[in-house]
């Protein structure tokens, strides 16, 4: 069981895509297949069909996560970026009704997204950080409340 306060979560894409990513590997395949008649048959499926699969899994190992550092430090992962908790100043839950606003017209170029269009809801973190550009974070996740939750209990025990 996680800490009280911690939050993971990976950012896995649909499960219907993978199917999908297969069929068009074997219709690239087929292509190959019908139009190189000199290769084996089979070795266009055999070299294509791994590339949507990989694909799809290298997309879905974004995680989104708020843990405590051995120094006790918590932590906000998103992606491959690590933001200290003591630097948030407040965090906000976007709902799905206003995420075309938030990374359309409204959103500052200098902010740090972690966005992945599969998934409806983001979370807001603004920063409260002199030293640092990035105005705010948004991060998509499927459970906003929760990621807001995780943040704001290791935000008040600093």
């Amino acid at each position: 069981m996680p800490p009280a306060g911690s939050y993971r979560e990976l950012l896995w894409v649909p499960w219907w895509w993978w199917p999908l990513g297969v069929a068009a590997a074997a219709l690239v395949a087929m292509q190959f297949a019908i139009g190189i008649r000199s290769l084996p048959p089979v070795l266009p499926f055999l070299i294509l069909a791994p590339v949507p699969l990989w694909l799809l899994w290298r997309m879905s190992r974004t995680e989104v996560a708020v843990v405590a550092g051995a120094d006790g430090e918590a932590m906000l992962h998103a992606g491959k970026a690590r933001l200290p908790v003591s630097v948030i100043d407040r965090v906000a839950a976007i709902p799905p009704s206003a995420k075309q606003a938030a990374m359309g017209r409204q959103l500052d170029p200098s902010a740090y997204v972690v966005h992945r269009a599969w998934i409806s809801a983001l979370v807001l973190v603004v920063l409260d950080d002199p030293e640092d550009p990035t105005p705010y974070w948004l991060v998509s996740t499927r459970n906003p409340d929760a990621l807001v939750a995780a943040l704001e209990g290791h935000r008040s025990h600093e």
